[in-house]
């Protein structure tokens, strides 16, 4: 089982400058290779403290990359719905250069409604958007020479540089929640998985549903799945939930206030069941996302307790941590990596 950091922003100008934050993540960054961390991962959002300090995940991690010289670099997820496939596959291939190999490309088909509106992209085109752009995006990765004719781009002739420096391509991980078509469609491909199981009682199904069409499309092994969750480590239990409850809490009121358009009259055939979701997530808190195990807080022995709990249940390869979740202080958030670097990665 591995284990890696992410990088999920969720706080604007009132809280930190764009500067002390990426100040504080990249001094977190120092620390991925002494403890042994897996990966360095961070997402693409825009305009909103949901993400919003993220508009260009390759930027950051193209620094984050000559801060470890060992764990993979990870897009968790970019946008093709937002941006033309020949740019993410020459990006792609510029940060699989300089970081010697180690890009791992994460797509994901956007949720939010604000960015559609902002981006002038209709919610219904989110699918068919999604589907076209990441297999040209594969085609321009794997090949040279390439001839694209989509509904959306199109294209002749095109070789995109730099070439990748991993052979065929970097690893293509489809970022999904809730939708079952999407978990068959990344295993049909043989993409691997990454999801969140911060309102999902069904992750076990759908990773079900996953490995299931993996292996019927003849794909070997088994798939690979990334899942991300809160973590807080600290000596002290009290202390841990202490410090950790009110940076969760504020995470999750900046998920509802960026998807409150679900709610609001935002509709499509393409995010069925939306509403539902933001419904559940009004439901969600400190305390029952420890419960249910999509947040790790406690002291070393208790977070080791509550990964096995959770992987009892539910099979995945890569655990994507928030180590510096709102605005959980800096100091705390160094204290919780270095903490369950030397007495939880051990155990695994």
């Amino acid at each position: 089982m591995e284990f890696g950091v992410q990088f999920f922003p969720s706080v604007g100008p009132e809280t930190k400058s764009g500067a002390q934050y990426f100040s504080e993540c990249l001094s977190l960054c120092d620390l991925v290779d002494e403890y042994g961390y897996s990966h360095v991962r961070t997402v693409e959002h825009y305009f909103l403290a949901y993400g919003g300090y993220s508009p260009a995940p390759m930027v950051f991690l193209s620094a984050a990359s000559q801060r470890t010289k060992k764990a993979r670099i990870v897009t968790g997820a970019v946008l093709p719905v937002f941006n033309h496939p020949l740019k993410i596959a020459g990006e792609a291939g510029m940060l699989d250069a300089i970081s010697g190999g180690r890009l791992d490309l994460g797509m994901a088909r956007a949720f939010l409604p604000h960015e559609f509106e902002k981006f002038g992209v209709s919610l219904d085109e989110s699918v068919a958007r999604f589907d076209e752009g990441q297999q040209q995006i594969r085609l321009l990765l794997e090949e040279e020479n390439v001839t694209c004719e989509g509904r959306f781009h199109s294209f002749e002739n095109v070789t995109s540089l730099p070439r990748p420096t991993q052979k065929p391509r970097p690893p293509i991980w489809t970022a999904t929640t809730t939708t079952p078509s999407s978990f068959v469609k990344a295993g049909e491909q043989g993409n691997y998985i990454m999801a969140i199981p911060l309102i999902s009682s069904k992750m076990l199904d759908l990773l079900g549903v996953y490995r299931e069409a993996w292996r019927a499309a003849g794909h070997p092994g088994n798939g690979r799945v990334m899942l991300a969750f809160h973590m807080f480590c600290h000596e002290d239990a009290g202390k841990a939930a202490e410090i950790a409850r009110d940076p969760v809490n504020r995470y999750l009121q900046a998920i509802l206030d960026s998807a409150r358009p679900w709610v609001e009259g935002a509709a499509s055939r393409d995010y069925p069941g939306y509403d539902k979701m933001y419904q559940a997530l009004l439901k969600e808190s400190f305390e029952t996302q420890v419960e249910s195990g999509a947040a790790w807080v406690g002291t070393p022995e208790q977070v080791v307790d509550q990964i096995h709990a959770y992987r009892d249940k539910v099979e995945f390869e890569v655990a994507s941590m928030q180590i510096n979740f709102g605005h959980l202080p800096a100091d705390a958030a160094e204290g919780s990596m270095r903490l369950f670097g030397e007495k939880v990665l051990p155990r695994f």
